[in-house]
């Protein structure tokens, strides 16, 4: 009798959910809890990275600045541009949702992975260059320079690549986003799954802006 009781009462919560949309939990202060903790994660990462190049630094500033001086500070410079840009357009895309502007805050987030893919074109041709001259982990040639200098391009590739392959994350989350607003699963309502994207992107920028002095300015 008291598994009937139970019974007759699952049916009736399922067919209310069903009367009012098929309503699921949705708790947005534990996703965006559960997010941010996911970033500091990623901001540790970075920052053991971003250690371990200062300690190296201190120990081989000469061969750190001569490999400095031998990046392309112009791309780089586009590149700095290109992502604080694409911030922009998220935020701006962030904005639309919560003025119920569907189309234009699909049209804002489009921008931004656009800018998202000319970013790691640039950069494509930046690393393209330096495979050219022979300059790569594990090549006969970086073998042969000195030792601060090949900690250096270790370190380049590690990090940038690293990078890299956070804004192809990045853009493939801000690919979901827009999936999730054109079917109305994302509104002015129910915005936690695009700030979360937003904070992501907001996060690669952010890893950018000290990478590029970092690495192209310390000369």
């Amino acid at each position: 009798m008291t598994d009937l009781s139970a019974n007759a009462s699952m049916e009736h919560h399922q067919e209310h959910a069903a009367d009012s949309g098929g309503h699921v939990h949705f708790d947005p202060l534990a996703n965006r809890l559960g997010f941010w903790l996911f970033l500091f994660t990623e901001v540790f990462l970075f920052g053991m990275l971003f250690l371990a190049f200062a300690i190296y630094l201190n120990y081989f500033r000469a061969d750190f600045s001569y490999c400095s001086s031998q990046l392309d500070v112009l791309l780089g410079g586009i590149n700095t541009v290109v992502l604080l840009t694409s911030s922009l357009t998220m935020a701006l895309a962030i904005q639309a949702v919560q003025r119920e502007k569907k189309g234009l805050s699909l049209l804002y987030m489009a921008i931004t992975i656009g800018f998202a893919v000319a970013f790691c074109v640039i950069k494509s041709f930046e690393w393209g260059h330096k495979f050219d001259l022979g300059i790569y982990p594990n090549s006969e040639f970086l073998a042969t320079l000195p030792r601060g200098q090949q900690l250096f391009y270790g370190l380049y590739y590690v990090m940038t690549g690293f990078h890299a392959f956070h804004v192809i994350c990045g853009s493939l989350l801000i690919g979901v986003a827009m999936m999730k607003v054109a079917a109305g699963k994302v509104h002015k309502d129910r915005l936690s799954f695009i700030e979360n994207a937003g904070l992501f992107w907001h996060l690669v920028d952010l890893v950018w802006i000290y990478l590029f002095p970092l690495y192209y300015l310390i000369h």
